[in-house]
């Protein structure tokens, strides 16, 4: 968020630096016509108000990375094209589905590991965080005391640890329940279909 507000002042800056104040424009006088002086203008040139004005020319492209502080410290700024923010290491036991069970690593932006279904992964979590409510509930465990119906899906569980969009992961999902198999449904294909 802080990325983006300064990103909009910069741009704005720059939008409004390349603008000419009306005050300082001398366009051509129509033939014929007489010149009384100078345009009045709104910018005081007497009192305390009246400090020089800087000349703020069009900022040069392309726009320098951000400070440190604005992205953790590190002094990358935004414009690394190579940074990943998901990286999650997938552990799934107990499924009875041949080659779901294992540890996998998924990397996304760009899409990388050794997960089987990577590139669908990345794509149901970028899906996901499209939304608040996705980006919200995604990882999170059923809270306790939720009613579920007692619905046993089988005997696998998976573990996912890891970033995701840059926010720490670690989490556990299971079949044990109607709540617990929706939840890992609703991370198919990060975690396999063993339905």
């Amino acid at each position: 968020m802080l990325r983006r507000l300064a990103l909009t002042a910069v741009v704005s800056l720059a939008a409004l630096a390349t603008a000419v104040p009306a005050s300082t424009a001398s366009g051509p006088v129509a033939s014929g016509s007489t010149s009384s002086g100078p345009v009045p203008s709104a910018v005081p040139t007497t009192g305390p108000f009246a400090a020089a004005r800087p000349s703020l020319g069009p900022l040069p492209l392309p726009v320098p990375p951000l400070p440190g502080f604005l992205d953790g410290g590190e002094g990358k700024g935004t414009g690394e094209a190579d940074e990943v923010l998901t990286r999650l290491t997938v552990s799934v036991e107990n499924t009875g589905v041949a080659g779901a069970d294992g540890t996998f690593e998924l990397e996304c932006g760009p899409t990388g590991g050794s997960h089987p279904q990577g590139q669908a992964a990345c794509d149901r979590l970028a899906e996901a965080g499209a939304t608040r409510a996705g980006r919200q509930e995604l990882f999170r465990p059923t809270p306790e005391g939720t009613m579920c119906t007692m619905i046993h899906g089988g005997d696998a569980t998976a573990r996912i640890v890891g970033t995701w969009e840059g926010r720490a992961v670690d989490t556990t999902a299971s079949r044990r329940d109607g709540c617990e198999i929706a939840r890992w449904n609703s991370l198919v294909p990060v975690l396999p279909d063993v339905r």
